[in-house]
């Protein structure tokens, strides 16, 4: 009897586990890998940015590990992905060829500046003159991969593949440009084989993988795997914590739990700038993820996403076609690995190539969480619109206020708004499509600004609610005024009020595309980086006295800005000089305030002025001593003037609501 109590007992348990791990899989297919000690850092918006994809199906699962001052502090699986999943990582296993081959370099038996034809002196043409340097920095004059009507590169052998590249015609004189490929890894991967005396694989085993413990990692032959040969650029295989013992190993130099694997030295050439002086076509991965416009984009095997005043990379990484995406953030002392393959059939195309490097940017801001966050809880997340995801933050309770932000910046230029309006309101800021953590727009796709916004107040389920916007901001809350008046308990435009340029109902000419591209080539001929620091010095000769104390933050949000806008050809997202028409055909009844510094241009003010003639109800406020970026620059005279604007038309909304009709 007690026997059959046991077992009785024994199958309740299971088959509370076994519901348990149902209702997981049901709600979003999460599970949180707790062999890795969690931390007191706020995740949640990258958990929520990987589950966003993988509930959209671009993955079928995914995995992530963070470390900081080499202690994991947080782990985490989706979809159908354990530790132990096992998955091919294309291009992230360009690092891992170049740490292998520098093991090699380092034992004497080949040389970094050794020629192609040195090794394989059948190669008596322009691409024998290739040295190992240039094959793996992607300058080599290779041709990236095969095009028809030669096969796709699936051989059994290094050696085959190679000879199958031998008839191939250079695309280029080494040194010249960089072209991001694989076929040239191939030629390195050959001249390895022969120095070292084994086979790929067997040099990787014995130089790197078992060294770090990395039992489920391979350079996987054809054989094995249909349509995945030993490539050295996109043939490996991996786990979750295998590839992170590997960057461990690289974010401290060559050290791993006590053992050097590669020497110091080693370690610091492969994260040297070897692109040199070759061309670096604009438009490239670091321009396209970083806004940067650095000529010193790549290492061997690895990219220099940014580089520190002297010019040494302290974001260095190895995103791949398929998702994955290592990483390493000097700055903070931070490495990463996302793991995942995506599911071709169902991308609809999005690309994880130049998708997965914002998970770097989201752990960044998750470490650098204002104090506040932990006074005040603040709910974070994701609203998709129209197959983009937006970010958010809401905190508070009581009547809504959302808070838009300006161009080139993102949700935190209202830091100083958003912890004081949440002790009395419900406060919602965002960061706009192309801007912060939201998803930059796809080439071609239409959509507005105003649009996007209800949208985003549909899926937060608020009726109504008090506009709060700055420059674009504020030219998107007079957008919502023209359009969508019964949204708005109110409307304030700071800096920003009517934009006289042409809306979405007069499509762009191609007098006018033609002048957009040119004006592009000669951005990207300046450089964003140059780029970038005009703007932000035009913004600070405008704040006056208070310059220096917004620039740490002005800085860092324009510098982690992507400059999607004045790389493209962008959309027109506002209604522009539509917007006065749509003002005169209907009667304003909502509450307005235009907010504007004193140092502000005279177009700023000329434009608030004619607002002021069409809505002539408004309310109009000069903050002394403030420029364009007047809600950072006088946070507590803007507070201040803003809240008792909020407190009379509550006031006014709930009692005499005629007072402003």
């Amino acid at each position: 009897m007690n026997m059959l109590n046991v077992k009785k007992r024994a199958g309740r348990i299971f088959r509370f586990a076994f519901l348990i791990c149902l209702v997981g899989l049901l709600q979003g297919c999460r599970c949180f890998c707790t062999s890795k000690p969690q931390s007191s850092y706020d995740f949640s918006i990258v958990d929520k940015k990987v589950q966003s994809w993988v509930g959209k199906c671009y993955y079928p699962g995914a995995g992530l590990v963070v470390t900081k001052d080499n202690q994991v502090i947080h782990q985490v699986c989706f979809g159908d992905y354990t530790p132990e999943t096992e998955v091919y990582i294309a291009s992230a296993g360009k690092w891992l060829a170049a740490a292998t081959i520098a093991a090699i370099v380092e034992e004497g038996k080949l040389s970094w500046d050794d020629p192609v034809s040195k090794w394989l002196p059948e190669f008596t043409d322009v691409k024998g003159s290739a040295t190992l340097i240039q094959l793996l920095s992607h300058t080599s004059g290779y041709p990236d991969y095969h095009k028809p009507p030669h096969e796709r590169d699936t051989y059994q052998t290094l050696g085959k593949s190679v000879q199958e590249i031998l008839p191939l015609e250079a695309a280029f004189q080494p040194g010249e440009r960089f072209q991001y490929g694989g076929l040239a890894m191939q030629v390195a991967g050959r001249m390895a084989e022969l120095a070292g005396g084994m086979d790929w694989e067997s040099l990787f085993q014995s130089k790197i993988a078992r060294p770090l413990n990395m039992k489920n990692t391979h350079f996987t032959p054809v054989n094995l795997e249909p349509g995945h040969a030993p490539m050295l650029g996109g043939g490996a295989r991996t786990t979750l914590e295998d590839y992170a013992n590997f960057i461990s190993m690289i974010s401290n130099d060559g050290m791993f739990q006590g053992r050097r694997i590669l020497s110091e030295k080693s370690i610091a050439y492969m994260e040297a700038d070897h692109v040199g002086s070759a061309r670096v076509e604009r438009g490239e991965f670091v321009e396209r993820v970083r806004g940067k416009t650095h000529r010193g984009i790549y290492g061997l095997g690895e990219w220099r996403e940014e580089l520190n005043e002297q010019g040494q990379a302290v974001l260095i990484s190895s995103p791949s076609w398929a998702g994955a995406y290592p990483w390493i953030d000097k700055t903070n002392n931070v490495y990463g690995f996302f793991l995942t393959h995506i599911d071709v059939s169902a991308a609809n195309g999005f690309s994880g190539f130049y998708a997965s490097p914002i998970l770097a940017t989201m752990v960044r801001q998750s470490l650098e969480a204002k104090s506040s966050d932990c006074k005040i809880s603040v709910q974070k997340g994701f609203v998709n619109v129209d197959d983009a995801d937006l970010y958010y933050e809401m905190a508070g309770e009581g009547t809504p206020i959302i808070l838009i932000h300006g161009h080139s910046l993102d949700r935190r230029m209202w830091d100083d708004q958003f912890y004081e309006l949440a002790k009395t309101y419900r406060v919602i800021r965002y960061d706009l499509r192309g801007y912060g953590l939201s998803d930059v727009p796809r080439p071609g796709q239409h959509f507005m600004h105003v649009e996007d916004l209800k949208c985003l107040m549909d899926a937060l389920k608020i009726e109504k609610a008090h506009l709060v916007g700055l420059s674009l901001g504020g030219f998107i809350v007079v957008d919502s005024l023209a359009l969508y008046p019964e949204r708005m308990l109110s409307g304030t435009a700071a800096s920003g009020t009517l934009f006289n340029v042409p809306g979405p109902d007069r499509p762009m000419t191609e007098a006018e595309k033609e002048k957009r591209y040119k004006e592009i080539a000669e951005l990207r001929k300046k450089g964003i980086d140059t780029f970038k620091a005009e703007w932000i010095g035009g913004l600070l000769r405008s704040a006056g006295r208070h310059a220096d104390a917004i620039y740490p933050s002005l800085s860092t949000m324009i510098n982690d800005w992507t400059a999607w806008q004045p790389l493209n050809i962008e959309p027109r997202l506002l209604l522009g000089a539509s917007v006065l028409e749509k003002l005169k055909a209907r009667p304003i009844t909502i509450p307005m305030l235009v907010i504007v510094g004193e140092n502000e241009s005279k177009g700023g003010f000329d434009a608030a002025e004619q607002f002021m003639t069409l809505v002539p109800q408004a309310k109009k406020i000069v903050l002394k001593g403030a420029g364009h970026m007047c809600n950072m620059e006088v946070p507590e005279e803007f507070n201040r003037y803003l809240l008792t604007f909020l407190a009379k038309v509550d006031n006014v909304e709930l009692k005499r609501k005629s007072d402003y009709e």
